[in-house]
């Protein structure tokens, strides 16, 4: 079976090397017959994302990873003429950089914007999978090796198997090009996954009104349509978190010893939430 990329949010921390190192590989040194030289500027052939979520003082800010998703039924290979685009055995897509001279809808039928139009040479060009190094020996692509923490790897997909169950790939888009209908129906049946991508989470903080002061040890409860999701208690600073939940409208339900129960809707639907700080006023004797 062919080779695949897999790439666990919960491990990267965001330093780019993945990014750095397939520029160092690539940048300024061509690879035949797999590849002319990318551009020092305007392509990504490994692209590292990040984005910023919830509202100050509760924020969060996660990492994801873009390539070619080296796909087995792959758009690009079925608009690209004279064998411009082809498989290898190992399942690495590759644009031959000589047959694919002026085929700019290569670039416009990836799904992903993971092929580049390199103006000066006429090419539409990608990540290789590192082709020429796996050809001299090398068992990982030079973005993998230099992972730090191991977030982003490449093997045989059998070496995956007990993950892939909990793994996603993502959601394929039109073609960028003058059909915007292009891959509309297409299953592109990506290689590369997902894994812990981030959902929603909800922070807040707690605190006694009357003493200005935070509650350490509150329960809080988060539940959906009447049914508990989950419980934490509020931490040393007040602090509490639910985190990696669903898309949803939830109620945040907080209560301690001594206090008034208090109940808050919390909307993630659309983006992550800091609920803010949340009073809580003693029972009256």
């Amino acid at each position: 079976m062919g080779k695949i990329f897999v790439f666990d949010a919960a491990k990267c921390n965001g330093c780019h090397c993945c990014q750095v190192a397939c520029k160092d590989e690539h940048c300024d040194m061509a690879w035949p017959p797999y590849a002319q030289a990318q551009p020092d500027t305007g392509q990504f052939w490994m692209k590292v994302s990040e984005k910023v979520r919830g509202q100050v003082p509760k924020v969060c800010v996660s990492y994801s990873v873009h390539g070619c998703m080296h796909c087995s039924n792959a758009p690009c290979m079925a608009v690209a003429k004279d064998n411009a685009v082809y498989r290898r055995d190992d399942g690495l897509v590759i644009i031959d950089p000589e047959k694919a001279v002026g085929q700019k809808q290569i670039v416009e039928a990836c799904p992903y914007e993971a092929v580049f139009w390199n103006e000066e040479l006429s090419l539409p060009q990608k990540c290789t999978g590192c082709a020429h190094l796996l050809d001299d020996g090398w068992s990982i692509p030079r973005c993998v090796e230099a992972c730090p923490t191991e977030a982003l790897r490449f093997g045989a997909r059998e070496d995956f198997a007990d993950e892939l169950a909990d793994a996603v790939v993502l959601d394929a888009k039109p073609g960028t090009g003058p059909d915007p209908d292009l891959n509309a129906d297409l299953n592109p049946e990506p290689n590369f996954y997902y894994l812990n991508l981030p959902k929603r989470f909800i922070g807040g903080e707690v605190y006694d009104q009357e003493a200005d002061e935070v509650l350490i040890g509150a329960q809080i409860t988060l539940s959906k349509d009447g049914e508990i999701v989950g419980v934490t208690e509020s931490d040393d600073f007040g602090d509490f978190w639910f985190k990696q939940i669903e898309p949803a409208l939830y109620t945040v339900s907080l209560e301690m010893e001594g206090y008034m129960t208090r109940s808050k809707e919390a909307d993630v639907t659309e983006e992550d939430l800091n609920i803010g700080s949340i009073a809580l006023y003693e029972t009256l004797d």
